[in-house]
Protein backbone atom coordinates (compact mmCIF):
# COMPACT_ATOMS: atom_id res chain seq x y z
CA UNK A 1 0.00 0.00 0.00
CA UNK A 2 1.47 3.34 -1.01
CA UNK A 3 2.28 5.85 1.96
CA UNK A 4 1.71 9.35 -0.52
CA UNK A 5 0.22 10.40 -3.97
CA UNK A 6 2.40 12.48 -5.37
CA UNK A 7 2.09 14.81 -8.73
CA UNK A 8 4.85 15.96 -10.95
CA UNK A 9 5.03 18.87 -13.13
CA UNK A 10 7.51 17.67 -15.50
CA UNK A 11 7.63 21.74 -17.01
CA UNK A 12 9.39 23.09 -19.90
CA UNK A 13 11.02 25.71 -17.61
CA UNK A 14 11.07 24.34 -13.85
CA UNK A 15 10.13 21.11 -12.26
CA UNK A 16 7.64 20.81 -9.23
CA UNK A 17 6.65 18.28 -7.06
CA UNK A 18 3.68 18.24 -4.80
CA UNK A 19 2.39 15.17 -2.21
CA UNK A 20 -0.20 14.46 0.07
CA UNK A 21 -0.37 11.94 2.67
CA UNK A 22 -3.04 9.24 1.88
CA UNK A 23 -6.30 9.75 3.36
CA UNK A 24 -4.67 13.55 4.16
CA UNK A 25 -6.07 16.83 2.20
CA UNK A 26 -3.37 18.75 3.09
CA UNK A 27 -1.02 19.25 -0.21
CA UNK A 28 2.27 19.80 0.23
CA UNK A 29 5.24 21.36 -1.81
CA UNK A 30 8.79 18.91 -1.72
CA UNK A 31 11.94 21.60 -1.17
CA UNK A 32 14.62 19.69 -3.97
CA UNK A 33 18.15 19.93 -2.58
CA UNK A 34 20.05 21.00 -5.49
CA UNK A 35 23.42 23.26 -6.94
CA UNK A 36 22.81 26.74 -6.04
CA UNK A 37 26.48 27.57 -6.51
CA UNK A 38 30.05 25.71 -7.12
CA UNK A 39 29.66 23.35 -4.16
CA UNK A 40 26.64 25.29 -2.32
CA UNK A 41 23.51 22.99 -1.86
CA UNK A 42 20.06 24.66 -1.15
CA UNK A 43 16.38 23.49 -0.93
CA UNK A 44 14.35 24.83 -3.74
CA UNK A 45 10.48 24.58 -4.58
CA UNK A 46 11.67 24.93 -8.40
CA UNK A 47 14.00 22.21 -9.57
CA UNK A 48 14.89 24.64 -13.55
CA UNK A 49 14.59 21.99 -16.16
CA UNK A 50 17.67 22.53 -17.13
CA UNK A 51 21.20 20.56 -17.58
CA UNK A 52 24.99 22.18 -18.32
CA UNK A 53 27.28 19.99 -19.62
CA UNK A 54 30.79 21.37 -18.38
CA UNK A 55 34.34 21.50 -20.05
CA UNK A 56 37.00 19.15 -18.86
CA UNK A 57 38.86 21.15 -16.15
CA UNK A 58 35.80 23.81 -15.86
CA UNK A 59 34.64 23.21 -12.56
CA UNK A 60 36.66 21.15 -9.71
CA UNK A 61 35.58 17.66 -8.21
CA UNK A 62 33.59 19.22 -5.53
CA UNK A 63 32.49 21.63 -6.82
CA UNK A 64 30.00 19.27 -8.94
CA UNK A 65 29.18 17.55 -5.64
CA UNK A 66 25.47 17.67 -5.10
CA UNK A 67 23.59 15.96 -2.18
CA UNK A 68 23.76 12.63 -3.61
CA UNK A 69 26.08 10.33 -5.82
CA UNK A 70 26.42 11.63 -9.36
CA UNK A 71 25.23 7.81 -10.65
CA UNK A 72 22.04 8.99 -8.95
CA UNK A 73 21.25 11.02 -12.03
CA UNK A 74 20.18 8.91 -14.65
CA UNK A 75 22.91 8.76 -17.22
CA UNK A 76 26.72 8.79 -17.70
CA UNK A 77 27.48 12.13 -18.63
CA UNK A 78 28.45 14.48 -15.93
CA UNK A 79 26.24 17.49 -15.44
CA UNK A 80 24.78 20.07 -13.35
CA UNK A 81 21.01 20.20 -12.88
CA UNK A 82 18.79 23.05 -11.36
CA UNK A 83 19.73 26.62 -10.54
CA UNK A 84 23.50 26.30 -10.57
CA UNK A 85 22.88 24.84 -14.12
CA UNK A 86 21.15 27.51 -15.41
CA UNK A 87 23.10 30.20 -14.25
CA UNK A 88 26.22 28.97 -15.93
CA UNK A 89 24.40 28.47 -18.58
CA UNK A 90 23.87 31.84 -19.05
CA UNK A 91 27.27 32.68 -18.68
CA UNK A 92 29.07 30.43 -21.14
CA UNK A 93 27.83 29.50 -24.52
CA UNK A 94 26.65 26.13 -26.02
CA UNK A 95 26.62 23.79 -23.36
CA UNK A 96 23.40 24.27 -21.34
CA UNK A 97 20.09 22.04 -22.61
CA UNK A 98 16.93 23.95 -21.95
CA UNK A 99 13.33 23.16 -23.09
CA UNK A 100 13.88 19.44 -23.60
CA UNK A 101 9.65 18.68 -23.21
CA UNK A 102 9.36 20.45 -26.00
CA UNK A 103 12.05 18.48 -27.91
CA UNK A 104 9.45 15.67 -27.40
CA UNK A 105 6.97 17.01 -29.66
CA UNK A 106 9.22 18.04 -32.15
CA UNK A 107 8.59 15.37 -34.85
CA UNK A 108 11.28 17.45 -37.25
CA UNK A 109 13.95 15.74 -35.56
CA UNK A 110 15.12 12.23 -33.68
CA UNK A 111 13.63 12.96 -30.57
CA UNK A 112 15.96 9.90 -29.51
CA UNK A 113 18.98 10.75 -30.73
CA UNK A 114 22.05 13.04 -28.90
CA UNK A 115 21.19 16.36 -30.06
CA UNK A 116 21.27 18.60 -27.45
CA UNK A 117 22.70 20.52 -26.91
CA UNK A 118 21.19 22.04 -29.76
CA UNK A 119 24.06 23.88 -32.39
CA UNK A 120 26.71 22.88 -29.90
CA UNK A 121 30.75 21.96 -30.74
CA UNK A 122 31.50 18.62 -31.29
CA UNK A 123 33.84 18.95 -28.19
CA UNK A 124 30.13 18.82 -25.76
CA UNK A 125 28.95 16.26 -24.63
CA UNK A 126 24.92 15.92 -25.80
CA UNK A 127 22.24 13.49 -24.74
CA UNK A 128 18.12 13.17 -26.35
CA UNK A 129 15.60 14.60 -24.96
CA UNK A 130 13.94 11.57 -23.69
CA UNK A 131 17.34 10.94 -21.71
CA UNK A 132 17.40 14.78 -20.87
CA UNK A 133 14.05 14.70 -19.46
CA UNK A 134 15.31 11.42 -17.57
CA UNK A 135 18.15 13.69 -16.09
CA UNK A 136 14.86 15.61 -14.27
CA UNK A 137 12.92 12.92 -13.30
CA UNK A 138 16.01 11.03 -11.48
CA UNK A 139 16.85 14.06 -9.75
CA UNK A 140 13.51 14.60 -8.56
CA UNK A 141 13.53 10.69 -7.25
CA UNK A 142 16.85 11.26 -5.51
CA UNK A 143 15.99 14.41 -4.00
CA UNK A 144 12.59 12.37 -2.48
CA UNK A 145 14.43 9.06 -1.30
CA UNK A 146 16.89 11.52 0.10
CA UNK A 147 13.90 13.06 2.41
CA UNK A 148 11.80 9.79 2.90
CA UNK A 149 14.21 6.98 2.74
CA UNK A 150 11.26 4.71 4.19
CA UNK A 151 9.06 5.36 1.50
CA UNK A 152 10.62 4.90 -1.76
CA UNK A 153 9.16 7.08 -5.35
CA UNK A 154 8.74 4.16 -7.06
CA UNK A 155 6.69 2.89 -4.71
CA UNK A 156 4.02 5.46 -4.40
CA UNK A 157 1.19 6.88 -6.23
CA UNK A 158 2.80 8.93 -8.93
CA UNK A 159 0.47 11.40 -11.45
CA UNK A 160 3.14 12.56 -14.42
CA UNK A 161 1.52 15.71 -16.11
CA UNK A 162 1.79 16.21 -20.09
CA UNK A 163 0.38 19.15 -21.80
CA UNK A 164 -3.11 18.25 -23.39
CA UNK A 165 -1.64 19.11 -27.29
CA UNK A 166 0.78 16.02 -26.96
CA UNK A 167 0.14 13.19 -29.63
CA UNK A 168 1.03 9.57 -28.31
CA UNK A 169 4.25 9.27 -29.64
CA UNK A 170 5.33 12.62 -27.28
CA UNK A 171 3.03 11.03 -24.45
CA UNK A 172 5.16 7.42 -25.03
CA UNK A 173 8.52 8.79 -24.67
CA UNK A 174 7.20 10.79 -21.74
CA UNK A 175 6.74 7.79 -20.28
CA UNK A 176 10.03 6.33 -21.21
CA UNK A 177 11.93 9.14 -19.90
CA UNK A 178 9.94 8.20 -16.49
CA UNK A 179 11.30 3.87 -17.11
CA UNK A 180 14.84 5.65 -17.46
CA UNK A 181 14.62 7.30 -14.29
CA UNK A 182 13.45 3.77 -12.39
CA UNK A 183 10.07 5.54 -12.17
CA UNK A 184 7.77 2.78 -14.24
CA UNK A 185 4.47 3.01 -12.78
CA UNK A 186 2.84 6.06 -13.01
CA UNK A 187 -0.19 7.49 -14.80
CA UNK A 188 -0.36 10.85 -17.14
CA UNK A 189 -2.76 13.69 -16.54
CA UNK A 190 -3.22 16.72 -19.01
CA UNK A 191 -2.06 20.02 -17.70
CA UNK A 192 -5.61 21.68 -17.74
CA UNK A 193 -7.09 19.21 -16.31
CA UNK A 194 -4.71 18.87 -13.20
CA UNK A 195 -5.43 23.16 -13.19
CA UNK A 196 -8.78 22.78 -12.93
CA UNK A 197 -8.98 19.78 -10.81
CA UNK A 198 -6.47 22.11 -8.32
CA UNK A 199 -9.41 24.91 -8.59
CA UNK A 200 -12.30 22.35 -7.89
CA UNK A 201 -10.43 21.12 -4.48
CA UNK A 202 -9.80 25.30 -3.44
CA UNK A 203 -13.48 26.17 -4.26
CA UNK A 204 -15.39 22.42 -2.96
CA UNK A 205 -17.30 24.12 0.22
CA UNK A 206 -19.01 26.39 -2.94
CA UNK A 207 -18.91 24.51 -5.86
CA UNK A 208 -22.42 24.78 -6.90
CA UNK A 209 -22.62 28.86 -6.66
CA UNK A 210 -19.31 28.87 -8.39
CA UNK A 211 -20.35 27.01 -11.32
CA UNK A 212 -24.20 27.63 -11.33
CA UNK A 213 -24.63 29.85 -14.06
CA UNK A 214 -21.52 28.18 -16.21
CA UNK A 215 -22.58 25.48 -19.16
CA UNK A 216 -18.65 26.21 -20.70
CA UNK A 217 -15.22 26.06 -18.86
CA UNK A 218 -12.43 27.47 -20.83
CA UNK A 219 -9.23 26.63 -19.40
CA UNK A 220 -6.11 28.39 -20.49
CA UNK A 221 -2.61 27.36 -19.81
CA UNK A 222 0.21 29.45 -20.97
CA UNK A 223 3.42 27.26 -19.72
CA UNK A 224 7.43 28.00 -20.85
CA UNK A 225 6.63 26.12 -24.32
CA UNK A 226 3.38 25.45 -24.94
CA UNK A 227 -0.15 26.81 -24.75
CA UNK A 228 -2.98 24.35 -23.88
CA UNK A 229 -6.69 25.22 -24.41
CA UNK A 230 -9.14 22.87 -22.98
CA UNK A 231 -12.80 23.05 -23.21
CA UNK A 232 -15.22 22.00 -20.44
CA UNK A 233 -18.68 21.29 -20.54
CA UNK A 234 -20.71 21.83 -16.79
CA UNK A 235 -23.81 19.70 -16.57
CA UNK A 236 -26.42 20.76 -13.43
CA UNK A 237 -29.64 19.09 -11.94
CA UNK A 238 -27.66 15.66 -11.54
CA UNK A 239 -28.93 13.22 -8.98
CA UNK A 240 -26.56 13.77 -6.23
CA UNK A 241 -26.60 17.72 -7.04
CA UNK A 242 -22.65 17.63 -7.99
CA UNK A 243 -22.38 19.35 -10.81
CA UNK A 244 -21.73 16.78 -13.77
CA UNK A 245 -18.19 17.93 -15.70
CA UNK A 246 -17.29 16.47 -19.57
CA UNK A 247 -14.24 17.38 -21.35
CA UNK A 248 -15.25 17.98 -24.49
CA UNK A 249 -12.60 19.76 -27.24
CA UNK A 250 -8.74 20.24 -26.93
CA UNK A 251 -6.86 22.69 -28.72
CA UNK A 252 -4.29 22.01 -31.47
CA UNK A 253 -0.42 21.76 -30.36
CA UNK A 254 0.23 25.48 -29.88
CA UNK A 255 4.58 25.91 -29.36
CA UNK A 256 4.00 29.07 -28.06
CA UNK A 257 4.73 29.91 -24.08
CA UNK A 258 7.95 31.55 -21.98
CA UNK A 259 10.46 30.73 -24.43
CA UNK A 260 8.59 32.34 -27.45
CA UNK A 261 8.91 35.74 -25.26
CA UNK A 262 12.51 35.00 -24.12
CA UNK A 263 13.09 34.75 -28.46
CA UNK A 264 11.57 37.96 -28.93
CA UNK A 265 13.46 39.82 -26.67
CA UNK A 266 16.72 38.00 -27.68
CA UNK A 267 16.09 39.02 -31.11
CA UNK A 268 15.39 42.79 -30.30
CA UNK A 269 18.77 42.83 -27.99
CA UNK A 270 20.52 41.35 -30.92
CA UNK A 271 19.28 44.22 -33.04
CA UNK A 272 20.59 46.76 -30.66
CA UNK A 273 23.64 45.00 -30.01
CA UNK A 274 25.24 46.39 -33.46
CA UNK A 275 27.75 43.58 -33.94
CA UNK A 276 30.25 43.46 -37.31
CA UNK A 277 28.42 39.99 -37.58
CA UNK A 278 24.69 40.00 -39.11
CA UNK A 279 24.17 37.37 -36.35
CA UNK A 280 25.18 35.90 -33.42
CA UNK A 281 26.46 32.24 -33.48
CA UNK A 282 24.02 29.52 -32.13
CA UNK A 283 25.90 29.38 -28.63
CA UNK A 284 26.23 33.20 -28.41
CA UNK A 285 22.54 33.56 -29.38
CA UNK A 286 21.31 31.03 -26.89
CA UNK A 287 23.27 32.64 -24.07
CA UNK A 288 21.44 35.79 -24.82
CA UNK A 289 18.39 34.03 -24.60
CA UNK A 290 18.95 32.87 -21.27
CA UNK A 291 19.94 36.40 -20.33
CA UNK A 292 17.05 37.90 -21.49
CA UNK A 293 15.12 35.41 -19.47
CA UNK A 294 16.58 36.65 -16.38
CA UNK A 295 15.61 40.60 -17.52
CA UNK A 296 12.19 39.66 -18.56
CA UNK A 297 11.81 38.02 -14.66
CA UNK A 298 13.24 41.01 -13.08
CA UNK A 299 11.08 43.66 -15.05
CA UNK A 300 8.09 42.01 -14.85
CA UNK A 301 8.35 41.32 -10.98
CA UNK A 302 6.30 42.96 -8.26
CA UNK A 303 9.05 45.50 -7.28
CA UNK A 304 10.12 45.46 -10.52
CA UNK A 305 13.44 48.29 -11.30
CA UNK A 306 12.24 51.07 -14.49
CA UNK A 307 15.46 49.42 -16.38
CA UNK A 308 17.56 46.19 -16.62
CA UNK A 309 21.18 46.15 -18.80
CA UNK A 310 21.43 42.84 -20.58
CA UNK A 311 25.13 41.82 -20.97
CA UNK A 312 26.71 39.40 -23.71
CA UNK A 313 30.38 38.15 -22.53
CA UNK A 314 32.90 37.70 -25.78
CA UNK A 315 34.18 34.83 -26.36
CA UNK A 316 38.00 33.45 -26.42
CA UNK A 317 40.51 35.89 -25.09
CA UNK A 318 38.32 38.75 -25.27
CA UNK A 319 35.82 37.37 -22.93
CA UNK A 320 35.53 40.80 -20.84
CA UNK A 321 36.75 43.23 -23.19
CA UNK A 322 34.62 42.31 -25.92
CA UNK A 323 31.33 42.01 -23.88
CA UNK A 324 28.91 44.74 -24.80
CA UNK A 325 25.14 45.73 -23.02
CA UNK A 326 21.84 46.80 -23.74
CA UNK A 327 19.42 48.48 -21.51
CA UNK A 328 15.66 47.17 -21.59
CA UNK A 329 12.90 49.07 -19.79
CA UNK A 330 9.97 47.51 -18.38
CA UNK A 331 7.48 49.41 -20.48
CA UNK A 332 8.91 47.97 -23.53
CA UNK A 333 8.88 44.72 -21.99
CA UNK A 334 5.55 44.78 -21.08
CA UNK A 335 4.83 46.40 -24.67
CA UNK A 336 6.65 43.13 -25.99
CA UNK A 337 5.45 40.57 -23.77
CA UNK A 338 2.15 41.15 -22.18
CA UNK A 339 0.97 43.19 -25.22
CA UNK A 340 2.37 41.50 -27.95
CA UNK A 341 1.99 37.73 -26.96
CA UNK A 342 -1.43 38.77 -24.25
CA UNK A 343 -3.02 41.24 -26.38
CA UNK A 344 -6.48 42.58 -24.91
CA UNK A 345 -9.06 41.41 -27.26
CA UNK A 346 -13.13 42.30 -26.87
CA UNK A 347 -15.36 39.24 -25.97
CA UNK A 348 -16.86 38.70 -29.09
CA UNK A 349 -13.73 39.15 -31.38
CA UNK A 350 -13.39 36.04 -33.85
CA UNK A 351 -10.27 34.37 -33.92
CA UNK A 352 -7.81 35.14 -37.45
CA UNK A 353 -7.23 32.17 -39.47
CA UNK A 354 -3.80 31.86 -40.29
CA UNK A 355 -2.30 29.47 -42.65
CA UNK A 356 -0.19 26.82 -40.64
CA UNK A 357 3.16 27.31 -40.74
CA UNK A 358 5.55 23.65 -40.16
CA UNK A 359 7.69 24.90 -36.42
CA UNK A 360 11.52 25.25 -37.40
CA UNK A 361 13.91 24.42 -36.02
CA UNK A 362 16.38 26.71 -33.76
CA UNK A 363 19.41 28.13 -34.87
CA UNK A 364 22.85 26.47 -35.37
CA UNK A 365 25.82 27.40 -36.15
CA UNK A 366 26.95 27.73 -39.43
CA UNK A 367 23.50 29.15 -40.39
CA UNK A 368 23.30 30.95 -43.40
CA UNK A 369 20.20 33.22 -44.84
CA UNK A 370 18.64 30.72 -48.13
CA UNK A 371 20.11 32.11 -51.53
CA UNK A 372 18.04 33.71 -54.05
CA UNK A 373 16.95 31.48 -56.55
CA UNK A 374 17.98 31.77 -59.80
CA UNK A 375 15.87 31.46 -62.99
CA UNK A 376 15.86 27.85 -64.41
CA UNK A 377 18.13 27.38 -67.22
CA UNK A 378 16.55 26.43 -70.97
CA UNK A 379 16.17 22.64 -71.61
CA UNK A 380 18.42 21.03 -73.66
CA UNK A 381 18.13 18.36 -75.67
CA UNK A 382 15.38 19.45 -77.67
CA UNK A 383 14.15 17.64 -81.20
CA UNK A 384 15.95 19.89 -83.93
CA UNK A 385 13.53 22.51 -85.07
CA UNK A 386 11.88 22.26 -81.71
CA UNK A 387 10.62 25.95 -80.79
CA UNK A 388 12.77 27.28 -78.21
CA UNK A 389 11.10 29.48 -75.32
CA UNK A 390 12.27 32.10 -72.75
CA UNK A 391 13.52 30.64 -69.34
CA UNK A 392 10.33 31.21 -67.12
CA UNK A 393 7.64 31.51 -69.96
CA UNK A 394 5.12 28.39 -70.06
CA UNK A 395 2.39 28.15 -71.91
CA UNK A 396 -0.60 27.84 -69.23
CA UNK A 397 -2.69 25.28 -68.47
CA UNK A 398 -5.43 25.48 -70.65
CA UNK A 399 -4.07 26.94 -73.64
CA UNK A 400 -4.26 25.34 -77.17
CA UNK A 401 -1.42 25.22 -79.76
CA UNK A 402 -1.44 27.32 -82.90
CA UNK A 403 -2.02 24.61 -85.01
CA UNK A 404 -5.21 23.62 -83.01
CA UNK A 405 -6.41 27.20 -82.79
CA UNK A 406 -6.60 27.86 -86.38
CA UNK A 407 -8.37 24.08 -86.87
CA UNK A 408 -11.03 25.14 -83.80
CA UNK A 409 -10.43 21.95 -82.56
CA UNK A 410 -9.10 21.18 -78.64
CA UNK A 411 -5.74 20.28 -78.51
CA UNK A 412 -4.46 16.84 -78.27
CA UNK A 413 -4.47 15.33 -75.19
CA UNK A 414 -7.07 17.50 -73.77
CA UNK A 415 -10.19 16.96 -71.64
CA UNK A 416 -13.40 17.09 -72.72
CA UNK A 417 -14.55 20.02 -73.44
CA UNK A 418 -16.88 22.12 -71.21
CA UNK A 419 -20.26 23.43 -72.50
CA UNK A 420 -20.19 27.20 -71.99
CA UNK A 421 -16.40 27.18 -73.54
CA UNK A 422 -15.70 23.87 -76.10
CA UNK A 423 -12.39 25.32 -76.54
CA UNK A 424 -11.07 25.34 -73.03
CA UNK A 425 -9.78 22.30 -71.50
CA UNK A 426 -11.55 20.59 -68.55
CA UNK A 427 -8.44 19.35 -66.91
CA UNK A 428 -4.14 19.90 -67.92
CA UNK A 429 -3.20 17.61 -70.22
CA UNK A 430 -0.74 14.71 -69.74
CA UNK A 431 2.78 15.87 -69.49
CA UNK A 432 3.83 13.92 -72.56
CA UNK A 433 1.46 15.09 -74.43
CA UNK A 434 2.36 18.93 -73.72
CA UNK A 435 5.78 18.11 -74.74
CA UNK A 436 5.00 16.35 -77.94
CA UNK A 437 2.90 19.62 -78.73
CA UNK A 438 5.76 21.86 -77.58
CA UNK A 439 7.85 20.05 -80.05
CA UNK A 440 6.52 20.66 -83.42
CA UNK A 441 8.21 21.38 -86.94
CA UNK A 442 8.62 25.06 -88.01
CA UNK A 443 6.28 26.04 -91.15
CA UNK A 444 8.62 25.66 -94.60
CA UNK A 445 10.18 28.81 -96.27
CA UNK A 446 8.68 30.08 -99.26
CA UNK A 447 10.76 28.65 -102.10
CA UNK A 448 12.10 25.44 -100.57
CA UNK A 449 10.86 21.70 -100.65
CA UNK A 450 9.91 19.67 -98.01
CA UNK A 451 11.83 16.23 -97.54
CA UNK A 452 10.38 13.88 -100.53
CA UNK A 453 8.37 16.06 -102.10
CA UNK A 454 8.22 17.14 -105.75
CA UNK A 455 8.50 20.45 -107.62
CA UNK A 456 5.42 20.61 -110.11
Amino acid sequence: MTSYIVGIDLGTSNTVVAYAAAGDDRIQLLPIDQLVGPGEVAARALLPSARYHPAAGELAGKELRGPWPAAAQGDDTPAVIGSLARELGARVPGRLVASAKSWLSHAGVDRTAAILPWGAGDDVAKVSPVVASASYLAHVCAAWNARFPAAPLEHQDIVLTVPASFDEGARALTVEAARLALLPRLRLLEEPQAAFHDWLFRHRDGLDAELGHSRLVLVCDVGGGTTDLTLIRVETGTEDGAPRLTRIGVGDHLMLGGDNMDLALAHLVEQRLGSADARLSAARFSQLVQRCRVAKEQLLAADAPERVTVTLLGSGAKLVGAARSVELGRDEVEGLVVDGFLPLEDANEMPRRHRRVRPALPRRSGDQPPPRRLPAAPRRGRARGARQRRPGRRRPAGTRHRAAQRRRVPCRGAGRPTRANPWALARRPPARAAQRRTRCRRRPRRGRLRAGARRH
